[in-house]
């Protein structure tokens, strides 16, 4: 019953993928990719990785998504025009395509990692305190400088939305 989940989760995050890269509106790109982030949960739950599932519900389908959001209808985008795309892009396309496709086929085809796979101790009831512990005290620098940039690139955005009146002041 597992692998059932496992394909309808897989299926599911594959079309909203797709449904992403495809959109051309900008907020249902965004629902698309919250689909594909609740997928990805699912497919942790059955894995049995709930911390990264949760991680996942929490960071990337509420937070940054709403981020996103935020900024997608603060900078009032508009749908973009139907635009003609240029042999040059189907080219480069078609190759990224292949060269995606032979990278992908030559790892899973790799020997040496199912090897490492093999040798690998099974986990044993990995805690998170050492994890938290060493992420506030050896790593509070980084993580401090990290929302910092990550204030300043909102407060950015926000300046750089203000609508402007024909007098130069601030609507």
């Amino acid at each position: 019953m597992t692998d059932v989940f496992f394909y309808i989760f897989s299926t599911v995050a594959l079309a909203a993928g797709i449904g992403v890269v495809l959109s051309r509106n900008t907020v249902n790109g965004a629902m698309f990719l919250i689909g594909t982030f609740l997928s990805m949960a699912a497919i942790f739950v059955l894995l049995e990785a709930y911390f990264l599932a949760v991680i996942q519900v929490l960071v990337y389908a509420g937070a940054v998504m709403v981020l996103f959001l935020f900024i997608i209808m603060l900078l009032d985008v508009r749908e973009s025009a139907a635009k003609k795309t240029s042999v040059y892009t189907w080219v480069a396309s078609v190759i990224g395509l292949a060269i995606l496709i032979v990278g992908t086929a030559s790892i899973v085809s790799a020997d040496s990692i199912k090897t490492k796979a093999a040798a690998l101790p099974e986990p044993s009831g990995a805690s998170l305190k050492p994890f938290g512990y060493e992420l506030f005290t050896t790593y509070l620098l980084p993580m401090q400088v990290t929302g910092f940039l990550l204030l300043i690139a909102m407060i950015g955005v926000i300046a750089l939305s203000k609508k402007l009146n024909t007098d130069g002041s601030a609507k």
